[in-house]
């Protein structure tokens, strides 16, 4: 007897002993019954194919891939425009398939039977390989006809080989015509930025930050330039004062001469000419041009007042009435002309260094502000070359890209093994069904026994008794069983003890 639902050993051997024949009789009841359904059912053959993915013959360290979506992307989405009822219409009408629901059935419900019956699996990376790519994928087509199958793996599959090309050279195009017009708007910017440049450093010429130690430089050699100009109109303007003050006393002379007035005498105008020169010399070396100038007029007059006696007594026998400038009144004036012109130039020069002097100073103060703005300037034109640079980079790898897939040295789909033919359907599957009707059978039969031990009420044990009755047993009564051995008597009997319970 079961209590609570649990089956203890006693019950599962004497029902074991009892109805043992319901296991076998179940299990090969379901057996025998899935392996007629394998007979019974519709047949379905499945052609299956291999397409490895097959990495380009140059490196991608050589030339950078245009295309860069992950395989498993790139099959998903390759998937959905081959399955799609544009490209699967195309195969139902070639073959003919689903002509008997032609007729009655939208053509979007014969694709979508068709797509049920094409499976795309992506093989798995090689266990232990550094790389985590798809080396491939698998197609199945399960068709109801195995010639039919292989057919439309093939062309499934020929659609997955062109659409890869197609897709790799459409790409491998737009990348390049989106990076050339990149490219060409670039390299306007780039001529934007380089006028600019070149136009700042037009305006800027001389005050740019690489000039300014020159701008110095310059400028020392200006100022020394400046000091030794000024050096030199003082000294000019001296000589054309100390000109003017030997042109009025050689004047007065001659005038005097002219006259009959002899105010100085040859021996009053050399002293004030050793005057001169001693004052000259307090100030300036003997080789200072205005030192040796007196010296050389000190000898002339010298030498003058040697050859007076020989000349007087000539020049007191005639009268003149009118007489030209000495030589040496017209030598003096035209040293003044030529001390004013001297004067003039250094002058004229004077200003044209104080004017350089001012303008490299203005450069030299405006070099902070102009290398603020240079580099600003250099720094987007910078900018723009190297966005120009690597853009132009980009197109070239692009290009190099376009040409390896145009040559199919890119990556590839090759078809590994060709579509199969099947020999043998793929559903339904003997070995399952018959295996999966036996383990049915066997499940049903160990339910059946199940059953069958919980709904038994016989008791077979003491407490059994108790539980069924409730009550204690007082008492045990022998029981009786006739032995089945061919004894004719019903007297022998073999006595076995039983039990009885009473109420208290």
């Amino acid at each position: 007897m079961v209590r609570n639902g649990e089956i203890g050993w006693a019950e599962v051997k004497r029902t074991l002993k009892r109805y043992w024949w319901v296991l076998p009789v179940s299990t090969l009841f379901l057996g025998g019954l899935g392996l007629a359904a394998t007979y019974l059912l519709p047949k379905r053959y499945t052609s299956e194919t291999m397409v490895l993915v097959e990495q380009p013959t140059v490196g991608p360290d050589y030339v950078k891939p245009v295309i860069t979506e992950d395989l498993s992307q790139r099959l998903a989405s390759m998937k959905e425009k081959i399955l799609s009822v544009t490209r699967l219409q195309p195969i139902i009408e070639k073959f003919g398939l689903y002509a008997a629901d032609r007729g009655r059935v939208h053509i979007e419900d014969l694709v979508e039977r068709l797509r049920k019956v094409v499976e795309i699996k992506p093989m798995e990376p090689t266990p232990g390989t550094q790389s985590r790519q798809l080396p491939g994928f698998y197609v199945d087509v399960t068709f109801d006809n195995p010639q039919l199958a292989q057919q439309i793996c093939t062309e499934i599959t020929s659609m997955f080989l062109e659409q890869n090309a197609s897709e790799r050279k459409q790409q491998a195009k737009e990348t390049t015509n989106f990076l050339s017009k990149q490219l060409e708007d670039a390299k306007k910017g780039l001529d934007d930025q380089d006028a600019k440049l070149a136009q700042f450093k037009r305006q800027y010429l001389g005050s740019l930050p690489e000039e300014q130690q020159s701008n110095l430089n310059i400028l020392t050699g200006m100022n020394a330039e400046l000091e030794a100009n000024t050096q030199a109109l003082s000294r000019a303007q001296q000589d054309k004062v100390f000109n003017e003050s030997l042109l009025g006393q050689q004047e007065a002379n001659w005038k005097a001469s002219q006259t009959g007035q002899n105010p100085e005498t040859a021996e009053q105008q050399l002293g004030v000419l050793q005057e001169q020169l001693t004052s000259l010399q307090a100030h300036y070396t003997p080789e200072y041009p205005d030192v040796i100038k007196l010296k050389n007029q000190i000898a002339e007059l010298k030498k003058r007042m040697a050859e007076a006696p020989k000349n007087s007594a000539s020049a007191k026998g005639s009268t003149q009435t009118a007489a030209a400038e000495p030589p040496q009144i017209q030598q003096l004036r035209a040293r003044l002309r030529q001390d004013d012109m001297n004067i003039a130039d250094l002058t004229k020069r004077q200003g044209q260094i104080q004017d350089g002097i001012r303008q490299l100073q203005s450069r030299v103060q405006a070099s902070p502000m102009v290398e603020q703005q240079l580099k600003e300037l250099t720094r987007n034109y910078q900018t723009a070359q190297d966005f120009y640079n690597d853009l132009l980079k980009k197109w070239q790898n692009a290009g190099v890209a376009g040409d390896l897939v145009s040559q199919q040295e890119s990556e590839q789909f090759r078809v590994y093994d060709p579509p199969s033919l099947p020999d043998r359907p793929s559903f339904p599957n003997k070995l399952y069904f018959a295996g999966g009707g036996l383990a049915a059978g066997l499940a049903l039969g160990v339910a059946i026994l199940y059953l069958i031990a919980i709904g038994d009420k016989s008791m077979h044990t003491e407490r059994d008794v108790e539980l069924a009755l409730k009550l204690p047993v007082l008492a045990l009564v022998p029981v009786l069983e006739v032995l089945a051995q061919g004894k004719s008597k019903a007297s022998e009997t073999q006595p076995r003890l039983g039990v009885i319970g009473t109420g208290v």
